[in-house]
């Protein structure tokens, strides 16, 4: 995020461009003949943003959307539904109750990964390690998929002590000091092969947990905890695959979007 705000408060004052005191805490600023072409917000909180008589033409707005008004109309509803619509997964995972809805959700997110992959490894190695607008490349995501992983499943779930690889990619706003302990390379640079083995280890992983899953072992709490920073109470296994699940179809959502740029660049 640029460390300088244009017109906060509604003026340039005598010294020209005003910056925050803090351009990370923007909290009740007013933004007012400002000119934003080509701004990018990452990771930012905009619960209660207004923005009036402003100009939005090719916009792009995604994340965790709620009560998203544009000319006074929720369109949050209509957003949901067009997505259930073109990823029926999301309806899937959501709707998971007993260890049946647990298990055809997995085999479809590993075909929708299988079918997805195959695409990938049409493309030369660089593509798959290229960002596409700045968004993870496939590499990284599928690194991130490891992570999850290894928390919501081997060591929420499985309680598994070492339940990192070394590979695995955390969420990029996670503080450094919440990783330390969990033995993670972020400065590593491995081959598409490499994390595809770590990958389909992980993907076994879970069929055998789904496996060995019972109605009742589904709602008991996961016997492994959180990383000291999380501070959160352990899930219920069941909410824990909710949230790894989640965590796949939402970045194989991302992947799709990102593998058809990578294709069409290539020709």
């Amino acid at each position: 995020m640029s460390r300088y705000v244009l017109d906060v408060d509604g003026g340039h004052g005598d010294n020209g461009p005003m910056a925050s005191p803090d351009a990370r805490d923007l909290r009740g600023s007013s933004f007012t003949g400002t000119d934003l072409t080509g701004a990018r917000f990452r990771d930012c909180d905009m619960r209660h943003v207004k923005i009036i008589s402003s100009v939005l033409v090719d916009v792009s707005v995604s994340g965790e959307i709620e009560n998203f008004f544009v000319n006074g109309i929720d369109v949050t509803g209509y957003v949901a539904a067009e997505l259930d619509r073109r990823h029926p997964e999301r309806v899937l995972v959501r709707e998971m109750k007993t260890v049946a809805d647990h298990h055809k959700a997995w085999q479809t997110i590993e075909t929708l990964w299988s079918d997805t992959l195959t695409r990938a490894g049409r493309l030369p190695e660089p593509f798959l390690h290229e960002r596409v607008e700045d968004e993870w490349s496939l590499v990284e995501t599928l690194r991130h998929l490891v992570f999850a992983t290894d928390l919501w499943v081997s060591q929420l779930i499985l309680d598994l002590p070492a339940s990192y690889h070394r590979l695995a990619l955390p969420p990029s706003d996670h503080p450094p000091e919440a990783l330390a302990s969990l033995g993670l390379d972020l400065d590593a640079h491995p081959t598409y092969t490499e994390v595809l083995s770590v990958r389909s280890e992980r993907a076994a992983l879970v069929r055998d947990v789904l496996g060995h899953l019972t109605e009742d072992r589904l709602r008991s709490r996961c016997p492994g905890t959180f990383p000291p920073a999380w501070d959160e109470p352990s899930p219920s296994v069941g909410e824990a695959l909710a949230v790894m699940m989640e965590e796949e179809i939402e970045h194989h959502r991302y992947a799709l979007r990102d593998l058809r740029a990578l294709e069409s660049r290539r020709g």
